[in-house]
């Protein structure tokens, strides 16, 4: 393939996956900024293999399995686990731009999302959001299909926990 049909493909790619990766990067990290770089790296990444992509059944898949590895190789990182913090760690808030837009109930599960550690967030996003099978997840982050399971199940029960069903309080007309 030459040089430049090969950057026009993965031009054409990228501009049409670019804000699919990055909602699936911000589920993840809960961070847009950190969002934009994970998907910059995995953009990156996947440039230099893009001979390798272009020959896989699924480029998306491809992809998104570059992006949850560049995620999950980040939080193992001993620099992630120093300067992370003050930058959309285990106990950083939510991004203040995206409050305006989302509703209550969307805002409460990005935020319980980001309290899960970073497998059983993996796991959930992509068993949820992506709607991956159980076997496509196993896939993806590298691991076994009963991994999946465990780390989904534990990652649901964490989310029942930190979530709370708030009652719906009819309004009384005079």
């Amino acid at each position: 393939m030459a040089k430049q049909t090969r950057d026009a493909e993965f031009t054409e790619y990228v501009s049409s996956r670019a804000g699919w990766l990055r909602k699936v990067a911000y589920l993840l990290c809960a961070d847009w900024h950190r969002a934009d770089d994970l998907v910059q790296e995995s953009i990156t990444k996947l440039y230099v293999n893009w001979p390798r992509a272009g020959r896989v059944e699924n480029v998306d898949g491809y992809a998104r399995k570059v992006l949850v590895n560049t995620f999950l190789a980040e939080q193992r990182s001993p620099w992630w686990r120093w300067a992370g913090r003050g930058r959309g760690g285990e106990d950083a808030t939510l991004d203040v731009a995206s409050l305006s837009v989302d509703l209550d109930a969307s805002l409460d599960l990005r935020q319980a999302l980001g309290t899960l550690p970073p497998r059983q967030r993996a796991t959930v996003v992509l068993r949820y959001y992506c709607d991956l099978t159980v076997d496509q997840t196993a896939e993806a982050m590298g691991c076994s299909p009963g991994n999946v399971k465990s780390q989904t199940s534990r990652g649901l029960d964490a989310l029942r926990q930190t979530l709370v069903v708030r009652p719906i309080v009819a309004e009384r007309t005079p």
